[in-house]
């Protein structure tokens, strides 16, 4: 699992609830700042259908899950130490959760959308604090990072593209080695920047500009509206930035914890849940289920918990689900096993690209492929679309 989701925010707003229900792992949970000190790692799930039902078989899941006709495929996530303002400048715990976020290819940023929690991440009165201020700051304090490794020796970087004829690309993707930035971020922050200044004439304005961008790009952001139950839904509506879905962290731990018991049948994603054992329940927990069915799920459709997780996946990563076989008339690997492994690549990958995947060698001996759903033959350069099963052939 080389993908890494991380989850951040300030203190106290639920991150490692959120942890918890999206990894079903046992992160500290309590309300004060700095729960959370070493990073918490575990594993999501991104759901899509598998072909499994549509075709009729059993499959036998390798790689990934696949429970009633929806594969479950694994995410690492990294549940990082809560960040306040000036962290880029090492205040509280800001060095480490900046460092801890260096592979995260995407951030779900947990934002108390019941205003419940001050700047720093103390409680506070519901209502008496603009959750968008945290948006900004986080957005901010990360942009500062990325600046502060971009500042460090600028001019001589400069001197080297002016004089010695050095690409300016090739010299960032250097310094931001490590951070998991890619060399076309880097290009594409430059080209989204349209300045016409000459990079010794760049004050440290610019600068952090292409740090916002190289940010924007390479560590692209969901905001997950936490405790949503405990706001009204118009004020969810005004909070504007990029993708942001309403959340109930605590929601979905709470059902999934019910679900374990027998109590209720539900998955995350859900839009409801089925009460099985009622008798083995007193009314406060009838009450609070009820509760949860109410002012969550009907409200917002779901705890939101799940949709972050596949948002970043498919939307913000873009990536796809392939299932690569053996044997294409069948859809099963040397061992008989049908659709054992689901894989997550970038949108437009190719027949290529998911044989390197696979192995390199297969991907240094590929010969050519077959799309195993049309049987029809497929050369190295053909593009995959999402659910494609395919038959790799290599010498």
């Amino acid at each position: 699992m080389a993908m890494q989701i991380g989850i951040v925010g300030k203190p106290n707003v639920g991150k490692s609830t959120f942890f918890n229900a999206a990894t079903q792992a046992h992160a500290e949970m309590a309300s004060y700042p700095f729960t959370t000190i070493d990073a918490n790692r575990g594993v999501m799930y991104a759901r899509f259908p598998c072909p499994c039902k549509e075709y009729g078989l059993t499959c036998d899941p390798q790689n990934s899950e696949c429970r009633d006709g929806i594969r479950y495929i694994p995410i690492e996530a990294i549940d990082v130490a809560g960040l306040v303002p000036k962290a880029h400048e090492g205040r509280g715990l800001g060095n480490k959760f900046l460092d801890d976020l260096r592979q995260a290819s995407c951030l779900i940023h947990i934002v108390d959308a019941s205003g419940s929690t001050d700047e720093e991440g103390k409680p506070c009165k519901i209502g008496s604090h603009d959750p968008r201020l945290d948006i900004t700051f986080l957005e901010e304090e990360i942009d500062y990072w990325i600046k502060g490794i971009l500042s460090k020796d600028w001019m001589r970087m400069i001197r080297k593209v002016e004089l010695e004829g050095e690409k300016i690309g090739g010299l960032l993707e250097i310094k931001l080695t490590g951070l998991g930035i890619k060399l076309n971020d880097i290009h594409q922050a430059v080209k989204n920047l349209g300045c016409d200044t000459a990079f010794s004439q760049w004050t440290e304005k610019e600068i952090l500009l292409l740090a916002k961008e190289i940010r924007k790009i390479s560590k692209p952001m969901i905001l997950a509206l936490n405790k949503c139950d405990k706001v009204a839904s118009d004020i969810i509506e005004e909070i504007d930035g990029g993708v942001a879905i309403p959340t109930s962290a605590e929601a979905e731990l709470a059902l999934s914890h019910a679900a374990e018991k027998g109590l209720i049948k539900y998955k995350p994603g859900d839009s409801q849940f089925v009460i099985v054992h009622d008798e083995n329940m007193n009314e406060k927990q009838i009450k609070a289920l009820e509760f949860l069915q109410t002012h969550v799920l009907d409200s917002y459709g779901s705890t939101g918990v799940q949709d972050c997780i596949e948002k970043a996946v498919f939307d913000l990563l873009k990536l796809i689900v392939v299932y690569p076989v053996e044997d294409s008339t069948h859809f099963t690997n040397k061992d008989g096993q049908v659709l054992p492994d689901a894989y997550l690549i970038p949108q437009g990958s190719t027949a290529l690209d998911l044989a390197y995947k696979i192995h390199t060698d297969i991907g240094d001996k590929f010969i050519r492929a077959i799309d195993a759903r049309t049987k029809q033959v497929i050369g190295s350069d053909h593009v995959l679309k999402h659910n494609d099963i395919i038959t790799v052939i290599s010498k």
